[in-house]
């Protein structure tokens, strides 16, 4: 029985002492630049100082307006698609768990008992016997000596592959978040620009009934009536079109938040919406590489790694060991008084000799799939950097749309004033009228559009920086 301890002592001290024949491990340099771009786009979108980084800034804090905080929360409370991507967590999870149990010895405790008879015709003796056994005992069944790494190569696998499923929930949550705030952000648009529409039409009644009058009156032609009653029908198409966007947006919130969202939280228009925190865009080694998609490609990139590790060792033998130890007895109440030890030791060596080069080509399928990660990891840091220059260009931009549009706004006001008044001194048709309608109407509703294109880079830029996870 000593010996066995032994043995199992030998075998744990192998275990907790061997490496894995995996290559080392070294991040890909980034293969991107070192710093953001630069130009006339983003003048105004580079330095932002004491502005805190958007991976350091929780969502809460970054989005200051209650009610949108409180869809947020529904929404991570209740989104089908993040719970099932934190299902997909907890399963890897196991999973790592069985590879990591692959390291230690399973140990069973044991216990039987047979009783034979053998007829008298057999015995010998010509008297039937009757032989009892009974035994008790622990043992350990093809436990594997992992002297050249390959179980630990393989629990390093499973490792990251459950670090990357992590990284993949904290991706969808990240979308999630920022997806929500868009929607919430778009309805508040569109509730706006439906008000707009239902206001521009109660105007164009108003210039439609004068018209109408001024035609009955022989002052004005058939021709400026018919212009009039085109932009009261313009009205009413925009009308009929915002009012079903409003309801779709309010059906793609209620799909994202998993459950109705109560309207008290729901916005009126953008002018409702509560600024968001600034952000600094820091530097791209040290965003990219904080951001969950990023990394869980990595972690995707480390488990091949390890995966060329278990490929290397089965090229090497392979030591089993199955052991048991015991008690026996003729007898049950004997059973624990005896001493009759029992004990087994059974080590069994597998070695490579030929397999038609399937270990070969299992080695350089690991190989490839290192390669094929590198390139995915790649991939996503060049992806990553593209959205946060975009965001940044978008950013260093809109300031001047949205001053352009607003003055665009002013002039078509005073420019609608003049054909007013031109027209109803007879100075002027219908025509000018028409048109100045039309382009304050269409500047009033670009000027909606680039509010929210702001709001919307605010909330892309944050993700694209690493925020919301």
């Amino acid at each position: 029985m000593k010996r066995i301890f032994v043995l199992a002592s030998l075998s744990l001290l192998f275990l907790s002492g061997c490496a894995t024949m995996a290559p080392k491990y070294a991040r890909p340099a980034p293969p991107v630049p070192g710093t953001w771009p630069s130009g006339e786009a983003y003048g105004r979108a580079e330095a932002r100082e004491g502005a805190p980084s958007a991976a350091d800034l929780p969502w809460g804090d970054f989005f200051l307006n209650g009610s949108l905080r409180k869809v947020i929360s529904l929404a991570l409370s209740n989104n089908r698609d993040l719970r099932a991507v934190a299902l997909a967590v907890e399963r890897s999870r196991a999973l790592y768990g069985i590879r990591r149990a692959d390291l230690f010895p399973v140990v069973d405790a044991t216990g039987g008992g047979s009783v034979t008879r053998i007829p008298e015709t057999l015995t010998g003796t010509g008297q039937a016997d009757t032989s009892r056994q009974y035994d008790v005992g622990l043992a350990v069944a093809g436990y594997e000596l992992d002297l050249f790494g390959r179980v630990r190569s393989l629990k390093d696998r499973a490792l990251s592959e459950y670090l990357a499923t992590e990284q993949a929930r904290r991706t969808v949550q990240v979308g999630l978040v920022s997806e929500v705030a868009v929607r919430w952000f778009a309805l508040a648009a569109d509730r706006e620009r439906l008000g707009l529409a239902r206001e521009t039409l109660a105007v164009q009644e108003k210039s439609y009934e004068l018209t109408k009058r001024r035609f009955e009156g022989g002052v004005s032609s058939e021709l400026d009536l018919r212009q009039a009653q085109t932009s009261v029908d313009a009205a009413r198409v925009d009308i009929a079109r915002y009012t079903a966007l409003v309801a779709q947006d309010r059906n793609a919130l209620d799909l994202l938040a998993g459950a109705p969202v109560p309207d008290a939280l729901l916005p009126a228009e953008l002018d409702a919406v509560t600024a968001m925190t600034e952000l600094s865009a820091g530097l791209p080694s040290e965003v990219l590489l904080r951001r969950p998609d990023i990394l869980e490609e990595e972690e995707a990139l480390k488990g091949a790694n390890a995966n060329i590790g278990a490929a290397r060792a089965a090229f090497f033998p392979r030591i089993t060991l199955t052991t048991s130890v015991g008690l026996g007895s003729r007898e049950l109440d004997d059973l624990f008084r005896g001493t009759a030890r029992t004990w087994s030791f059974a080590p069994r060596i597998s070695v490579p000799i030929f397999d038609g080069g399937a270990n070969q080509a299992s080695l350089k399928v690991a190989e490839a799939d290192r390669e094929i990660a590198v390139a995915r990891y790649e991939k996503a840091v060049q992806s990553a950097f593209r959205e946060v220059a975009d965001a940044l260009a978008l950013r260093g931009t809109l300031g001047d749309q949205l001053s352009a549009q607003q003055s665009l706004v002013d002039a078509s006001v005073v420019t609608r004033k003049l054909s007013d008044a031109r027209y109803e001194k007879g100075v002027d048709s219908y025509l000018p009228v028409l048109d100045a309608q039309r382009t304050l109407y269409a500047a009033r509703q670009n000027l909606i559009a680039v509010r929210l294109e702001l709001l919307a880079n605010r909330v892309t830029l944050y993700r694209a920086l690493g925020g919301g996870g």
